[in-house]
This record gives C-alpha cells, structure tokens and sequence, in this order.
C-alpha cells in the first residue's frame, strides 16, 4: 500500500501527465490536416474534384503529387497521396467556390428529413387531390402552341407584347398541364412555354447539354411570337425557368451554358433538385454547381430564385430537403423552423424557410405522392408575389 506522500507525488504525477495528454490533444485538433500527408483509396463515383474538395485542397496539388494530369480519370482501389493543404503549390480554392459538404459543415445541413415530417393526408383532408386539381380551363390565353422547336407555348390571345416587339416568357419543365392550371389563375401576358420529356432527370439533361440548345428554343418562341402579332421580329425581354420533379436536370443544364447564365432572370424549383452521393453519406455537390452560382446571383439581389422542397426521403440519392439545405449552407445561412401557415395550398405544411436578397427556400412535411404533387399548388404564389411584380409583362386579353 502507498503511504500518503506517494499517494500526494502519485496525484501530482497523473495530474501532470494529465494536462500534457489534453496539450497534445489541443494541438492536435488546432491541425489536423497539417501534421502529414494522408493516403485516400479512391472509391466508385470519386473524382479528383470531388476528393480535392473532400480534403479541402486543390485537383492540381493533388495531380502533381501523384504524377497525374488535372482530367486523368481515377479508378476505384486507387491509392492517392493527399498533399499537406499548407504546401506552397496547393492554393486553397476561391471563397466562392463549392465547400466539401464533410469539412466544417453542420450536421443540421447534411440530415435527412427527421421522422416528425414523415406524415401523409388523404385528399379529404387536404380538400382537393394535388394530382388531379379541377381544371379552370384557359383565360385570356389560347390554347396550346406547338411552334416552338420543343415543347409547346399558352401564349394570350391578344397582348402579351410590347410596341417594341417584347415579351416575357417562362418555360417549364415537367408537368405542363397541372402548371398551366395554376399559371391562368395568375398571370396576365407573360407567355409560357411547357416541355415534358418523361419520366426521370436524364432526358431532360440530354435535351439542353449541348451549349446552343436553350438559345435555339428561345429563337423558336420569339419567331413564334413575331408571327403571331405579324411582325418581323419579337424578342424574348424576361425570361425565366421553371421546374417541377424531375425537369430540374434540363435547368441544371441551361444554367451552366453562357447563354443561360446572360439571359435567365428568374428560376422556379419545386420540389425537384436531387443529386447523387460520394460514397455513403456525402452528397456530391458537382452537379449542383449550376445551381449554387444562381443562388448566389440571387442572394445578391441580380437575380430571383424559388426552391421549395418535400420530406420524401427518395432511395439511394439525395432529398429535395438535402440539396435545399446544401444550398443555404452554400450562401452561409440556415434554414429557420416555422410554423405551417393557414394559407398554405392543397394540405402544405410549412416548417422551415430561408430568404437572402432575391433567393428563397420554403420547407415542407409530407412524405407521399399527393405531397410532391401539391408543390404545383405553391407556383401560383410565387407568380404573384414575386414573378408577376418583378417582370410587369405587357398585358394580354381574351378574345
């Protein structure tokens, strides 16, 4: 047994070693990245984007470590050097660019929805169906146009053009007919163009990745228009994008051309922006980057941005609640919990929102398919509030 001077001398010993443990420990922390390089075995989907972003370094200090060129591909078992983040050739990336969605990130931004908003109605409840809304026929609009190179345009009757031959115009993927009985009820001039192309992203990326595709289509609807009214030319003054599930990946698409980025003043996501992941758990934020560089216009005030989202949790790709959450965090923001509102249409329930400058995100219970479809509900809204009041498009009439 130790006497009680050892028991004194033991005491002071742990406690010394003890505050050298939690010393190291605290130098550790400061610099993780610092101390050494690091080896990453390359997984299925990793790219040397998406690693460098991971790590917070850059694809060139990574290429250049490892003997590589900047587009070499990668293959999975790959057994890559991750040079140390201070080295002199590794530059961190602009302050705008995309931030890995592992490195410093709240946890609130990368959940899934929780299991509060995993909730259903039946249409009794809500007091219609979302997916089948009674139809309030055209207004002041004709019927459907197909003169457009794709898809085809509700354009008013009479109106809806400037002395000058301007026009304001919106095009919308997916689900042409439920949006059009909302955009009736609104809008007053601006002429929409609705393109559907099936079931899934795909077709609609494929559609618009060819740099002049979208710029073909306007020049198709402003030909349209100039014949028309008998004119010899009409131009194309507002125009924006709009999207409900999966016509997203069309304006992923346009957003990335220069056209696209010059022309489109206004964007509309409803409950449809996902992307994939980078491993398990990692949303992979390079498809998105289309999108975060208009939010972020928007958040500036040069631009206007809607983004709503559902709780469906889809299997095996990143929610509408995910990637509205990645963009917030993309901006420095968060999401800010709220109560459902009574005005909110065909059973909605709101409980987050987040609005900076012209960008907007509006957060929903709901977990089923009347739930996505009652996102359609939320685009008359928007028109009116913000769309209708930013363009003031020249007036339309009936017959």
């Amino acid at each position: 047994m130790l006497k009680s001077g050892g028991l004194v001398w033991l005491s002071g010993r742990m406690s010394g070693l003890r505050r050298a443990f939690l010393l190291l420990s605290a130098l550790l922390l400061v610099s993780p990245d610092a101390s050494a390089e690091k080896i990453h075995e390359v997984q299925k989907g990793h790219t040397l984007w998406t690693i460098a972003r991971r790590y917070g370094v850059s694809v060139q200090a990574i290429a250049e470590r490892n003997g590589l060129e900047e587009k070499t591909k990668i293959h999975p078992g790959q057994k890559l050097v991750i040079p140390d983040g201070t080295a002199a050739s590794d530059s961190k990336p602009p302050a705008d660019a995309e931030r890995s969605p592992e490195r410093g990130k709240s946890a609130w931004a990368s959940d899934k929805p929780p299991p509060s908003t995993q909730t259903q109605k039946t249409a009794a409840e809500r007091g219609v169906n979302p997916c089948n809304t009674p139809d309030p026929g055209f207004g002041m609009y004709g019927r459907w146009d197909r003169s457009p190179s794709l898809g085809q345009m509700l354009a008013p009757e009479r109106g809806g053009i400037s002395r000058d031959g301007r026009f304001d115009v919106m095009f919308h993927f997916h689900g042409h007919e439920p949006v059009r009985k909302e955009w009736v009820r609104v809008m007053d001039g601006a002429v929409l163009v609705g393109i559907d192309l099936g079931i899934g992203s795909g077709p609609y990326s494929s559609a618009f990745n060819a740099p002049d595709a979208f710029r073909r289509l306007v020049e198709s609807v402003e030909r349209a228009m100039a014949k028309r009214h008998g004119r010899g030319k009409a131009r194309a003054r507002h125009v924006g994008l709009s999207a409900w599930s999966a016509g997203y990946g069309a304006v992923q698409e346009i957003l990335g051309t220069a056209y696209g980025r010059e022309h489109v003043d206004s964007v509309v996501l409803l409950d449809g922006l996902h992307t994939g992941y980078v491993g398990e758990h990692q949303l992979n934020g390079q498809p998105l980057g289309s999108i975060v560089a208009y939010a972020k216009r928007a958040a500036r005030g040069q631009a206007f941005m809607f983004v709503s989202h559902s709780s469906i949790i889809p299997p095996g790709y990143a929610s509408t609640t995910e990637t509205a959450n990645y963009l917030i965090w993309q901006l420095g923001g968060r999401a800010v919990p709220t109560r459902p509102r009574a005005g909110d249409p065909m059973g909605l329930e709101l409980i987050s929102r987040y609005s900076r400058g012209g960008f907007h995100v509006r957060g929903y219970r709901g977990n089923d398919k009347m739930d996505h479809c009652a996102h359609i509900g939320l685009f008359r809204d928007v028109l009116k509030v913000h769309v209708k009041r930013r363009w003031k498009s020249p007036r339309g009439r009936g017959r």
